[in-house]
């Protein structure tokens, strides 16, 4: 297997390109997790109940991964800038209209109208950070580009709107972060190379300069694994996130103010995970990392569901779990996909990845969830996240390897 070359990178333009995609992605984070902290308060004003909010948050999942499993090729074709550009406009002009929602209806439509422009901005966005990097730090890049989300979204954003909320109202809030996302998008414009992936084909990791349509990403052995990886990544992530508040509180007795403590672990952890993982996988390469991070997030999740309400266990507990599980879906949507296939679908795979996985890890996986919690009860929540990491351990076991440095596989 032979390796990208050094012909096409730019040391200027990386750093650029890795700053601009990262703040994006930091936006999509933040956009899509700070309706979380306010959902009791859109609750009470707009009369919602419980299966009101999980429609809310269905819809974004739904729209994402749809858009994702398209416009990836998109990206492919007209080049990165003119997918990136005006799906981070439309991003965070409907996150700013969630400040004028009147209900349900204009929640569910406008969190799913978001999801479409997040959906396409990631997978264009991913490839657009390969391009720029350097190839023997492609994880890395990577995963400075998807610790921004967990970071911002998941760590800083609950605090900061916690805090706003007593100078602002709720709607003021989403109009407010819709500001920094248009000033990313016109950096964008600025910045941002419009090159198509097509002039890198001589670059690849897999020489291939063939005609190719959106399908053929399915034929590299590493695609489909990917699929069925992140589907189990994303099964076990938002499963946590949306059942293990309830977890902490009803089954564990947590207040609600340690329970706050525990979840913040979620977004540090992934943040922590998303950089230190991916650079390791630079080094001794992509199967064996994602080896190491499947055990030791199953057996820490394992021993989360054996420890009692003691704070600081299930803080370090969390904090591991998730930054495992975050490092390997950066590494599944990232390298592992781009790698594995010619450049110019180099954003194909991403979508096909981060899309089937949003569709039915982000939706189907918390329904059987909370099925299960509802009629087994809620103890019970975090048994099919460690059936969906024993799952992802099969297929990583079965991946080829992909690092620009690697020739076995």
């Amino acid at each position: 297997m032979a390796s990208r070359s050094n012909a096409n990178w730019d040391p200027s333009n990386e750093w650029k390109v890795v700053t601009l995609m990262s703040l994006g992605m930091g936006l999509v984070g933040v956009d899509r997790f700070v309706i979380v902290p306010l959902m009791p308060i859109l609750a009470k004003e707009l009369h919602l109940g419980y299966q009101d909010l999980g429609r809310i948050t269905g819809a974004l999942a739904i729209g994402w991964g749809l858009a994702a499993l398209f416009t990836g090729n998109l990206a492919d074709k007209i080049g990165f800038r003119t997918v990136i550009v005006p799906a981070t406009v439309l991003f965070s002009m409907l996150a700013g209209a969630i400040g004028m929602a009147v209900g349900v209806g204009s929640l569910v439509a406008i969190r799913g109208a978001m999801g479409l422009a997040e959906g396409a901005f990631v997978p264009a966005s991913i490839a657009a950070t390969i391009d720029a990097s350097k190839p023997n730090r492609q994880g890395f890049t990577v995963g400075i580009q998807q610790a921004m989300p967990a970071l911002l979204g998941l760590g800083l954003t609950p605090i900061a709107v916690t805090q706003l909320l007593m100078i602002m109202n709720w709607r003021w809030l989403f109009l407010l972060v819709a500001i920094p996302g248009l000033i990313v998008a016109w950096l964008c414009a600025k910045v941002l190379p419009n090159s198509s992936v097509r002039a890198l084909d001589t670059d690849s990791i897999v020489h291939d300069v063939e005609p190719h349509v959106w399908h053929h990403a399915l034929r590299y052995r590493n695609v489909p694994l990917a699929v069925l990886s992140m589907l189990c990544w994303l099964s076990c992530n938002i499963v946590i996130a949306t059942l293990f508040p309830s977890y902490l509180v009803d089954h564990l007795g947590l207040t609600l103010q340690q329970m706050g403590v525990v979840l913040s672990a979620l977004g540090f952890g992934g943040a922590l995970g998303s950089l230190t993982l991916p650079l390791l996988s630079d080094r001794i390469g992509r199967k064996p990392v994602m080896l190491l991070a499947v055990v030791g997030a199953l057996t820490a999740l394992i021993a989360l569901i054996n420890v009692g309400p003691s704070v600081p266990v299930l803080f370090g507990l969390t904090m591991l779990v998730h930054g495992l599980v975050f490092s390997l879906m950066v590494l599944t949507i990232g390298p592992v996909s781009a790698e594995a296939v010619p450049a110019r679908l180099m954003s194909t795979a991403s979508g096909l990845v981060v899309g089937l996985g949003e569709v039915f890890g982000g939706a189907v996986a918390p329904s059987l969830a909370g099925f299960s919690a509802a009629h087994f009860g809620i103890g019970y929540a975090l048994y099919l996240p460690i059936g969906a990491l024993c799952c992802g351990l099969v297929a990583v076991a079965f991946l080829k390897e992909t690092a620009p440095f690697s020739t076995d596989g």
